[in-house]
């Protein structure tokens, strides 16, 4: 009776000092589910203490699908949950995803349930009270619960995996992405639900598709269902080319094949297949086609496989851009992959089945979000599909063999599926195991993470690459001299010592390089300064963890119009002309000394090798460079007195 007590004293000091006045602003189904919680002599008793009001709302929901107490649904977690997940710090939020499940399980095993408007209500409330789980959470007077309400990226990608047709662990974070691009990264109700609309609306479709007599003799032995269909309008019509034939048509896939019809008078002709179930090494990839053979219009894309003599490439017109090109070959591409991955794993049974139903709702998501996409917000229809993103993500193959170990597992297990995994599907009463887990990542999700995680690094880099993808020769020349100024600016400086500008700092040098050639320890030196870079790089990473890398700025030369740009290119193309043609005589000489084109130059080239290789093998290598070290200083010294008018370079002396 205390405890009663205390939850009904609870409950009146939230409503007297004005907690749930964010509840009470509009008429919605939080302020309704609170007058009758208040007006149930059992309200008391199932409200539980560590959640906030909006976690115990849907918590109260979560029981009435599941038809037991609140209170007991409390116990059934605290029996069977271990004691890392019943820790107090994440106690609320695990107990909230636990009664989410468990009520997901139930609700997607009604026929129609993503018709219900109650169900898309409740799962974006599971979103919001996921955000604020536990009582220190509840929402100040600042938020309010109505359709203007958001949900982050968090909370999507737990609660809406445990639905697979709404989302799928791999590829929620895209989904959620471009729900949210229009709106800061932050899901309202309105969009979410139109997304709903939109995927019961592509189930619909696919359902109707698949129970029509469409292809029924092809399909019947496999129970294929036909996903996409296109080319029925004479506005769009598909145009098939095998060789220089060209058809216009009907292009239909199904979750085993891509079947095409040739359009005749009043009829289609018969059926082609193309298999893309069965190992025949298939090809689909972008095609470019154009009249008579010409490769103009980027709105096709080619099928190859071995069971072919020929390519076939099937052209999807349209008038801008080509999105209709990408949304076939995407789908396509995920049907093909999906079967490569029930080979490679050797996938058979009701865990093949379940891999083509994920499949299968990837692309009716694709539909729902294709009806949302605008020129403002384009879709990339691979990042959305499961197995276009594996194989796009670096560590892919990795994600896909936890798939695999995961599904193998489940299919071992099937017998003692645990409380909140079992989720219906849309496709009569086959049950679809979640990859979503209470209270902690599935493998699958850990790798998941592990694969963005590398992924965004390597975007980071790639766009530090083409930052430096400019625009025209005088800014790429601004840029490379800019990338290459420490070399110029060591360049210049040795330049200096080698010219003693600056006599002490080059007497310096040439006693300390004379005295290591001198001793030997040449090679000791090289070592050392690769050493030192070494060093540096190590203790520029060090020093600069967590801070941010200094942006590289360029100055921008003056802009040039279309005929200087012209003009540079010429003045660059005849420089590399020149460096061709003094390279070209040079070897011009070399043949001629090789082949004694010229017998006296012949002779002295013969000799001089010689008296090198001669000297080379007698004279150890660091008198050779010393030699040269101290040629070169005095030839430093002639070409200053010879500027200078002291001497002139055949002894002649120069009036000045």
């Amino acid at each position: 009776m205390a405890t009663v007590s205390k939850t009904r004293n609870m409950i009146e000091g939230f409503v007297r000092d004005g907690s749930f006045k964010w509840l009470l602003k509009n008429r919605n189904p939080f302020h309704e589910e609170f007058e009758e919680m208040k007006a149930s002599p059992s309200a008391e008793m199932n409200w539980i203490y560590e959640l906030s009001p909006v976690a115990n709302i849907v918590v109260r929901r979560c029981s009435k699908i599941l038809k037991i107490p609140t209170g007991q649904l409390q116990e059934d977690f605290n029996g069977e949950a271990t004691d890392a997940i019943k820790d107090p710090s994440c106690y609320a939020q695990n107990f909230l995803e636990y009664s989410c499940f468990r009520a997901l399980s139930v609700s997607t095993q009604v026929s129609n349930y993503m018709e219900d408007k109650k169900f898309r209500r409740l799962t974006f409330d599971m979103m919001l009270a996921w955000e604020v789980p536990d009582a220190a959470s509840q929402p100040t007077n600042t938020m309010d619960i109505d359709e203007d309400a958001s949900v982050g990226i968090e909370a999507f990608s737990r609660i809406a995996p445990a639905v697979p047709i709404i989302a799928d662990v791999i590829v929620s974070d895209y989904i959620f992405e471009f729900l949210t691009a229009s709106t800061g990264g932050r899901l309202q109700f309105s969009t979410f639900e139109k997304y709903l609309t939109g995927l019961e609306r592509a189930v619909r479709k696919v359902k109707s598709q698949s129970e029509s007599s469409l292809l029924s003799s092809q399909r019947s032995e496999r129970e294929e269902r036909i996903l996409e269909i296109d080319g029925t309008v004479t506005t769009q019509p598909v145009l098939q080319h095998v060789g220089i034939s060209t058809w216009p048509g009907r292009l239909i896939l199904t979750d085993h094949a891509m079947y095409f019809e040739a359009l005749r008078v009043v009829s289609y002709d018969k059926p082609t297949i193309y298999e893309l179930a069965d190992d025949l090494k298939q090809i689909v990839k972008p095609e470019l086609t154009g009249p008579w053979g010409t490769r103009l219009f980027d709105k096709a894309f080619l099928y190859k496989s071995v069971s072919l003599s020929d390519a076939v490439v099937m052209e999807l017109p349209e008038l801008k851009g080509h999105s209709r090109r990408d949304y076939w070959l995407a789908i396509i591409r995920e049907i093909l992959y999906a079967h490569r991955f029930i080979r490679e794993f050797q996938i058979t049974g009701a865990i093949r089945d379940e891999t083509l139903t994920k499949t299968i709702f990837g692309i009716i998501r694709m539909q729902s979000l294709k009806d949302m996409m605008s020129s403002a917000n384009p879709l990339c229809f691979e990042k959305g599909l499961m197995f276009n993103a594996c194989d796009q993500l670096p560590g892919g193959d990795r994600i896909l063999e936890t798939l695999a170990t995961t599904q193998a597992c489940k299919s071992a297990t099937s017998s003692a599926t645990p409380i909140g995994s079992g989720l219906g599907s849309v496709f009569g009463n086959t049950n679809i195991i979640g990859d979503v887990s209470v209270g902690e990542l599935t493998p699958l999700e850990k790798a998941v993470k592990e694969s963005r995680s590398t992924y965004k690094m390597v975007a980071n880099a790639q766009a530090t690459v083409d930052g430096v993808k400019v625009q025209g020769i005088d800014t790429n020349l601004a840029v490379m001299k800019e990338l290459l100024f420490p070399v110029t600016e060591l360049g210049n400086r040795l330049v200096k010592l080698y010219y003693w500008e600056e006599p002490m700092k080059s007497l310096t040098f040439c006693l300390i390089f004379t005295y290591v050639v001198y001793r030997g320890w040449f090679s000791y030196a090289v070592g050392l300064v690769f050493a030192f870079i070494a060093l540096f790089i190590v203790i520029t990473r060090w020093c600069s963890r967590g801070r941010e890398v200094d942006e590289f700025r360029v100055v921008a030369p003056p802009p040039m119009n279309t005929m200087e740009q012209l003009l540079a290119i010429q003045n660059a193309i005849s420089q590399a002309e020149e460096l061709i043609q003094d390279g070209n005589i040079l070897l011009l000489k070399l043949r001629g000394l090789f082949l004694s084109i010229f017998p006296q130059a012949s002779d002295r080239f013969a000799v001089a090798l010689v008296i090198m290789g001669i000297f080379v093998a007698v004279v150890p290598i660091r008198y050779a460079i010393l030699s040269g070290f101290v040629r070169g200083i005095d030839q430093v010294f002639t070409h200053e007195e010879t500027k200078h008018g002291k001497i002139e370079p055949k002894g002649e002396r120069v009036v000045v």
